[in-house]
């Protein structure tokens, strides 16, 4: 049978985490028979974890604040979770359902397609995002705060690579 999405379902979902007026930072999306629907939201990415069992498929689409001490802002990704004991035909079917998903899941910085629990870790995910996400300004920060701690009230130093040119 055919896999169909409940897309104003899980397009309300995924709103929910865009919407920077709400603490909801995941979206669930499992299949219900052969229909896509939301699996649930929420702020905690804990509970978001525990929804990917060893026994079943799951589409997430979370957000994550990255930045550095100058520049923080809101990536999202898309996760496929496939779980350890998911069958081979439904492997294989996976990756054509995924574009049901990405009709209603259109943008992320980054996306994930994962079967070890390992690799759902917090802080795995959040710094490929930060290598996905462009400039960091972590190094040239600290060197800023230092130089104010230690020369109140004078202007820190040009960044070393500002130097280099």
């Amino acid at each position: 049978m055919t896999t169909q999405i409940d897309k104003e379902a899980c397009r309300e979902a995924y709103n929910q985490v865009r919407d920077d007026n709400t603490e909801t930072s995941w979206a669930a999306f499992k299949y219900e028979g052969s229909t896509i629907v939301p699996a649930g939201v929420g702020s905690n990415y804990q509970d978001f974890k525990e929804l990917c069992t060893d026994d079943i498929p799951l589409f997430g689409f979370v957000r994550f604040t990255t930045g550095d001490a100058l520049s923080k802002r809101a990536k999202f990704t898309l996760i496929t979770w496939i779980g350890e004991r998911v069958g081979g035909l439904q492997r294989a079917k996976i990756s054509t359902d995924k574009t049901l998903v990405k009709d209603v899941v259109q943008n992320f910085a980054k996306e994930f397609m994962i079967s070890e629990p390992r690799e759902l870790e917090e802080e795995y995910l959040r710094s490929e995002l930060k290598k996905a996400g462009g400039a960091n300004y972590d190094a040239q920060a600290s060197e800023v705060h230092q130089h104010a701690a230690a020369h109140p009230g004078q202007n820190p130093p040009p960044s070393s690579e500002a130097c280099s040119r």
